[in-house]
């Protein structure tokens, strides 16, 4: 599942249903865990090409928002100048005292962890039940002989 959620984020896909899909087992089973050996990166689940594609869009957004500008600007300034010949250089000197100024995005929206479950309806959930509950009877059991043992005899 965690494959299908780096999958669909690489090919533009459902990341939504298929992180719903990763949540939903992760979070409905014990001992699951996202990370991938020793050296694995936190959070485990990072939406990386989702990230930068966002990231992109805003970026030309924001170019797009900056000649916009700059030619307004300069339209204003040279308001006779029908050619446009002389508004080139004014644009140029806009878009480079202005730069292109990126909003910052956060990335925090683009990882996830998911926690698994200390105890799951299934099957490793009740065989650990059924193992505590005979490992209790067992120790009752014990105590119970040992008590009877000493005070018995």
């Amino acid at each position: 599942l965690r494959d299908a959620v780096y999958r669909a984020d690489k090919d533009n896909g459902d990341v939504s249903k298929a992180l719903t899909d990763l949540q939903r087992h992760v979070t409905s089973h014990m001992n699951t865990d996202l990370s991938t050996g020793n050296n694995a990166v936190y959070p485990p689940i990072q939406l990386r090409y989702t990230y930068e594609r966002l990231r992109e869009a805003n970026v030309k957004a924001t170019n797009g928002q900056v000649y916009t500008d700059a030619q307004a600007h300069c339209e204003s300034l040279n308001s006779t100048d029908f050619s446009g010949r002389n508004r080139v250089p004014c644009i140029e000197a806009y878009v480079e005292s202005h730069g292109v100024q990126q909003k910052a995005i956060p990335d925090s929206m683009y990882k996830f962890d998911f926690v698994a479950p200390v105890w799951s309806p299934d099957l490793a959930g009740f065989s650990l039940l059924a193992a505590g509950l005979f490992g209790v009877i067992g120790l009752v059991t014990w105590l119970v002989g040992r008590y009877m043992k000493s005070h018995v005899s």
